[in-house]
C-alpha cells in the first residue's frame, strides 16, 4: 500500500508542476472594433465582448467574437448589418486561430513588450482566409499579457455586400483592431 500511494503521490507532484509552469492567457472581456468608411462618412461597430486564448506552451492563439455583440450607435444599421450583410443567425462567430511567428521566444522570457506577428486563419460568415497579423503584447495591469493588434480584411473575401449608404459605398476594406487583456490560468 505503501508503494502505490508514493506513486500516487510521485503523478500528483509531477502534475502540479507541469501544470504550475503552463504559459496560458484567457479572457473573456476583449474588446474588438472595425472601421468602414465611405466617402465623408466613418462609423465603428464595437463589442466588449472578444474572448481570447494564448497558449505559450503551444504556441496558439485563439480570439472570437459573437457578432450579434458588436455595436455601431444606431439600432437600425446594427439590425442590417446583422441581418443583411453578416448574417448573424447562420454565422454568429468572427475567429482568429494561429500561431505567432514572431516574438514568441521574447515573450516566453518576459521581454515586454514584444512586437509580434501571427499567422492563421481568419473565420466570418464560414468562410476561413489565412492572414498575418501584427500587433504588441506587453504586461498588463495587474499581471498578465495585453494583446493588441489590428489587421485589414476586404468583404468579399467573406461574400460580404457591400453595403451603401444613400448614394455612398462603404470601402471595400475594413479595419479591425483588437485590445484584450488575458490573465494567466491556473
Amino acid at each position: 500500500m505503501k508503494k502505490a500511494t508514493r506513486l500516487f503521490f510521485a503523478i500528483l507532484f509531477a502534475w502540479s508542476l507541469q501544470n504550475a509552469h503552463a504559459q496560458e492567457y484567457t479572457s473573456a472581456e476583449g474588446y474588438v472594433e472595425f472601421v468602414s468608411t465611405a466617402p465623408l462618412m466613418e462609423f465603428k461597430g464595437v463589442s466588449n465582448q472578444l474572448h481570447g486564448l494564448i497558449d505559450l506552451d503551444h504556441n496558439l492563439i485563439d480570439c472570437y467574437v459573437d457578432l450579434n455583440t458588436l455595436e455601431t450607435g444606431i439600432r437600425r444599421r446594427d439590425c442590417d448589418m446583422r441581418n443583411s450583410y453578416l448574417e448573424t443567425n447562420r454565422f454568429p462567430f468572427a475567429e482568429f486561430t494561429g500561431q505567432l511567428t514572431r516574438g514568441l521566444e521574447q515573450i516566453r522570457a518576459d521581454d515586454l513588450p514584444a512586437n509580434v506577428e501571427a499567422s492563421g486563419i481568419f473565420t466570418m460568415r464560414g468562410i476561413g482566409r489565412e492572414i498575418a497579423v501584427e500587433g504588441t503584447i506587453s504586461a498588463g495591469d495587474g499581471g498578465g499579457l495585453l494583446l493588441e493588434a489590428s489587421w485589414v480584411i476586404r468583404l468579399e473575401d467573406y461574400d460580404i455586400d457591400r453595403p451603401s449608404v444613400l448614394f455612398y459605398e462603404l470601402s471595400e476594406e475594413q479595419t479591425i483592431t483588437t485590445r484584450i487583456h488575458l490573465t494567466q490560468t491556473n
